[in-house]
């Protein structure tokens, strides 16, 4: 909730609770006062009021007069005044100091030095995945070497965040800058196929069922096209130095890069979010 429907909230309950406990906090006598004063000017204006072209004017004009007379009614308790004051103003203050300011929906978690040529695809151009690669692709032995199981991943773009979606296209879009073609090798996973890749061991991966950002669309793996064949090796040195720079542009619009870890993904990529079942990292 940001500062301005917080004000707003604040105004519809706190408000009339301090009106009614400022009131109360006036003496017998003050109050009393008051409320001669507001049925004598009441009484005093409506003939005058009677004069004016709508009723909507007439009942606002009766309900500034009426409020001056009762201000005027209890100037003498200026104590009480600012007591009522003190109790509005304080609430405010507090939102002001804690709030974190004006925020922008979207990508208002991209660090300040991130590429404006990705800043302005993220806030504009909504991208397109690439076409599907022949399935092929991720049979050959060089693939199966790398990674087990790989034939059987989904690599449905539409099963993914939209958000983290636009982000990684973002990052595909700037690889091509480099003469790179980015492939994605898996994106959403299935529990039941988080748990087949966990109970191969931990060199595949240490995450159980719904402890990895897979299972709720926001993690993928990736690799390169080149040839009309993926490469995902690191010992590739193409590879190497393209998951390096994959990794920049990565972390520049806000997601997490398993290039980092103590068990390296150079691949992995995910956007961290608060959701309902606690996910960890994969």
């Amino acid at each position: 909730m940001n500062s301005f429907w917080l004000f707003v909230l604040l105004a519809l309950i706190y408000l009339p609770i301090v009106c009614i406990a400022g009131w109360y906090v006036l003496p017998l006598e003050p109050r009393m006062r008051a409320r001669r004063r507001v049925r004598q000017a009441s009484a005093a204006t409506i003939e005058e009021l009677s004069t004016l072209a709508t009723p909507c004017s007439r009942i606002f004009a009766i309900f500034i007069l009426n409020a001056r007379a009762s201000l005027k009614a209890v100037s003498a308790k200026r104590k009480s005044f600012a007591l009522i004051a003190l109790l509005i103003v304080l609430p405010v203050l507090l939102i002001s100091l804690v709030s974190s300011g004006p925020t922008l929906d979207g990508y208002d978690d991209l660090p300040a030095a991130a590429d404006p040529v990705i800043l302005s695809l993220l806030n504009g151009e909504q991208l397109v995945p690439p076409p599907a690669l022949p399935p092929e692709v991720f049979m050959t032995r060089e693939v199966a070497a790398e990674r087990i199981e790989l034939a059987s991943a989904s690599r449905e773009w539409a099963l993914l965040d939209a958000d983290f979606r636009q982000r990684l296209l973002a990052v595909y879009r700037m690889m091509e800058r480099h003469g790179y073609q980015m492939a994605l090798v898996e994106g959403y996973r299935s529990p039941m196929r988080q748990e087949a890749l966990a109970s191969i061991g931990q060199h595949v991966t240490n995450a159980r069922a719904f402890q990895s950002y897979h299972q709720f669309g926001l993690a993928a793996d990736n690799g390169f096209y080149r040839d009309g064949r993926l490469v995902i090796s690191e010992k590739d040195s193409w590879a190497m130095a393209g998951y390096r720079l994959y990794g920049q542009y990565a972390e520049s619009v806000g997601l997490t890069w398993g290039g980092r870890w103590q068990m390296r993904d150079f691949g992995h990529v995910e956007l961290r979010r608060q959701i309902s079942t606690s996910a960890q990292r994969k």
